[in-house]
C-alpha cells in the first residue's frame, strides 16, 4: 500500500495538506494523546482530526498503542545498523555505548515529539502491556548482536543478559530525560552506559 492517502476535500479546504503520510498519522495522534489523554482519544478522534476514515488509519497502525511507538521497525532497524557502523575493535560494551548513542541521534526539530512519545510511553498505565512486547523486540536486536559477534546462540544467558542490561540503561537515560527536558538526552545514554560498564562506580565511569 502507498504510504499516502488522500484527505477529504472538507479537510484541505480548512487548510490541510492535500494528503498525509504515516509520520503525519503518528505526529497527529501523539499530539492529541499529549491534549486530551491517552485513554481518553479514540482512533475516531484521530481519524476526524487528519479527515481520514477510521480504516484508513488502522491501516497505518494496527491498534492505538502502536501509534506511540511510530515507526518503530524502522527504530529496530537503526539500531541493528548502528550496532554494527561502530568500530568493532572495541570493547563490547563501547560497542553498545556508541550505538546507543547514535540509534538516538535526531535532528533538534524532533526532540520534542521525541520527548513527548517518551513520556507517554514511561508513564501511562495503558501502554505497560505493549511496550513490553517492543522492549522485547528491542533487547532480541542486541542479544543477537552480542551473540553473533561472541559465536553465542541469541537466548545463551551472556546475549540475553546483555540485552537486559543495554535495555535497562536505555530506559534509565530516557526517565531522567522525561522529567529533566532541558538536560541532553545523548549525554545521558552515554553516561547511563559508562555507569553499566564501569560496574556503577561513578568515579570510573566519569574517567
Amino acid at each position: 500500500m502507498s504510504d499516502v492517502v488522500r484527505i477529504d476535500d472538507h479537510r484541505a479546504r480548512r487548510g490541510r495538506p492535500p494528503a498525509t503520510t504515516r509520520e503525519e498519522v503518528a505526529r497527529v495522534a501523539l499530539q492529541l494523546f499529549v491534549e486530551r489523554g491517552f485513554e481518553e482519544t479514540t482512533m475516531e478522534d484521530i481519524a476526524a482530526e487528519l479527515g481520514l476514515g477510521r480504516r484508513t488509519v488502522f491501516r497505518y497502525f494496527p491498534s492505538k498503542n502502536d501509534l506511540v511507538w511510530g515507526a518503530f521497525d524502522a527504530v529496530l532497524e537503526r539500531l541493528r545498523h548502528d550496532l554494527r557502523a561502530v568500530d568493532q575493535r572495541l570493547p563490547l560494551m563501547e560497542v553498545l555505548r556508541q550505538a546507543a548513542v547514535r540509534s538516538n541521534t535526531y535532528p533538534d526539530e524532533l526532540l520534542d515529539e521525541l520527548h513527548r512519545r517518551v513520556t507517554l510511553i514511561q508513564t501511562v498505565p495503558a501502554l505497560q502491556a505493549h511496550s513490553m512486547l517492543r522492549y522485547a523486540e528491542w533487547r532480541e536486536v542486541v542479544a543477537e548482536y552480542v551473540a553473533e559477534r561472541l559465536g553465542l546462540a541469541p537466548d545463551d544467558l551472556l546475549p540475553v543478559a546483555a540485552g537486559h542490561a543495554a535495555l535497562a540503561a536505555s530506559s534509565a537515560a530516557f526517565a531522567r530525560w522525561v522529567t529533566h527536558r532541558d538536560e541532553d538526552v545523548l549525554e545521558l545514554l552515554d553516561q547511563a552506559y559508562a555507569l553499566l560498564a564501569s560496574g556503577f562506580d561513578p568515579e570510573t565511569a566519569d574517567k
